[in-house]
């Protein structure tokens, strides 16, 4: 029977726990004094001091009306607390369990939050307030275009890396889903800026970020974005967002690599069923800022479904994104831009209860694949990755890695700074090993953060020494443009002929075309 269980922590983790970063040993005082209080763009904010890390959360860095691109906030008098999170933007609640939870969901420890049309909100931990000019990362949340927010997984609090690598974190909430990526375009009037409006948020965050930074101890010439799923994908589209050249200098992509977003044509079609859902007819003279979210979320679903179409995202509308981001090759744009790109061993597995045999197996694969390719893939895999058991030719992901390379390649052919590729393949004991090297496993290890989510990790020995030496690869990366650090081999920048990549587990190795034969699958 599975256990539904924390892998106990154990002497030898706490150890762990204090030598890396001081995870979850914080013990130091909380103090809200004039000491926290700043002066930015729009006025001054008080944060607060969590024992030697200074944090302000829900600060605003723009405002919208519904639809329209994003402003510079509102100024105000006196001084704004900021001492807890903002809201996360409107979006359903699909990512957060309701009843019994998954594993999944127990891993990953979803929180529940306000939603709110006014969500352009970041969250910064700085180790000083004294001047000096830091490396700063800035973090694009998961969960598509559609879900999610900057703190929607405990594993993307910012304090323990800031602290640890004596550099500023930066957090970004944005708007998603119909909000933030419906195309409208096409009616014209006072709608015809209305397109990438979530990645119009991000650029806004970059401009304050270049315009504050500086205050909070950060340097504005160092700056280094990054994503994970979702977010890798905005990462990898703001690659190609000349509005966003010069305001980020390094990028990191996990388990999100994008090489195409949708072509005008269909976005602007999309916006104009959702309009004829609402029972209007497109036009410059439409108004839509008299419908609730409820009312346009059900309008998009029932146009998403009518067209044929996922869902909305960014489009290559030729002025806030002129390329698709990675086909064929990266944007000139982007050329200067060194980037760290990656993803999981296992992606989407998320569960144990079903045993695989291998003719479970084949009934899964036959339908894609057919006999005599099926029986080349098992093949190819055991070459691979010999001894495994059947449901590893299901859970081992080729085809978010074959993306990773795919963008790798492109960036690589642009010419310009360097990429380097990772596969992350480090598998959770927790449940049985039911998450294994899953989408988002690296979360908590890349941010320091296994105290955070022991639900995820197990918060064994081994998990803390797994994320001292990621953390530390992510810090090297975000401070030079180059992750090669102590405890790891020598890790090469990308090429096409070999594909070396960096593969994080127990024992990191850097391999060269190791499963290069499947990812023709």
């Amino acid at each position: 029977m599975k256990k539904l269980a924390i892998l106990a922590l154990g002497v030898a983790g706490l150890l762990c726990a204090c030598q890396n970063g001081r995870q979850g040993a914080v013990s130091g005082p909380i103090t809200t004094g004039d000491d926290c209080i700043v002066t930015i763009t729009s006025g001054q904010i008080r944060g607060y001091n969590d024992d030697g890390i200074y944090t302000f959360k829900g600060v605003p860095y723009a405002r919208a009306e519904r639809f329209m691109p994003p402003q510079d906030p509102e100024p105000w008098e006196g001084v704004r607390k900021t001492l807890v999170y903002g809201p996360q933007a409107m979006q359903s609640q699909d990512m957060k369990w309701n009843g019994a939870p998954t594993d999944y969901d127990f891993g990953f420890q979803f929180k529940k939050e306000l939603n709110s049309e006014d969500c352009q909100m970041l969250n910064i931990w700085t180790p000083a307030l004294d001047g000096r000019k830091r490396p700063v990362f800035v973090w694009f949340h998961g969960g598509g275009y559609a879900n999610g927010s900057a703190i929607f997984l405990p594993a993307q609090e910012g304090r323990a890396l800031a602290e640890k690598g004596d550099i500023v974190v930066v957090t970004v909430n944005h708007r998603l889903n119909i909000l933030g990526y419906i195309d409208l375009t096409a009616l014209g009037g006072k709608y015809a800026e209305s397109v990438n409006l979530g990645q119009q948020d991000l650029v806004k965050a970059l401009e304050w970020v270049h315009n504050n930074i500086e205050t909070f101890g950060g340097d504005p010439g160092c700056v280094t974005i990054g994503g994970q799923s979702g977010g890798g994908g905005k990462t990898s589209t703001l690659m190609a967002m000349p509005s966003a050249q010069g305001l980020f200098h390094r990028a990191i992509v996990q388990s999100g690599s994008t090489l195409r977003q949708q072509e005008p044509a269909q976005s602007r079609a999309l916006g104009c069923a959702v309009v004829e859902e609402l029972g209007l007819k497109p036009g410059p003279d439409v108004d839509l800022s008299q419908f609730s979210y409820e009312e346009l979320a059900a309008a998009g679903s029932r146009a998403t479904r009518r067209m044929g179409r996922g869902g909305f995202s960014p489009v290559v509308d030729g002025k806030y994104l002129v390329q698709h981001p990675f086909d064929p090759i990266a944007a000139e744009c982007s050329r200067d831009v060194p980037m760290l790109i990656g993803s999981n061993l296992n992606e989407f597995c998320y569960t144990n209860d079903v045993p695989y045999t291998m003719e479970q197996v084949r009934e899964r694969l036959l339908p894609r694949l057919g006999e005599e390719k099926f029986e080349q893939y098992v093949r190819d895999f055991e070459s691979v990755y010999p001894g495994q058991a059947p449901k590893e030719l299901l859970n081992t992901d080729f085809r978010t890695r074959g993306n990773v390379i795919r963008q790798a390649a492109a960036k690589q052919a642009l010419g310009g700074a360097k990429a380097y590729v990772y596969l992350f393949a480090w598998k959770s004991l927790v449940n049985d090993g039911a998450l294994a090297a899953c989408h988002g496993m690296e979360l908590p290890f890349m941010f320091n953060n296994v105290a955070n989510q022991r639900e995820m990790t197990g918060g064994t020995p081994e998990a803390y020494r797994m994320a001292d030496i990621v953390s530390n690869a992510w810090l090297a990366f975000i401070k030079t443009g180059d992750p090669n650090c102590k405890g790891l081999p020598a890790w090469e920048p990308f090429n096409p002929d070999e594909n070396p990549t960096m593969v994080f587990d127990n024992v990191p190795q850097l391999k060269k075309n190791h499963d290069a034969v499947m990812l023709r699958y």
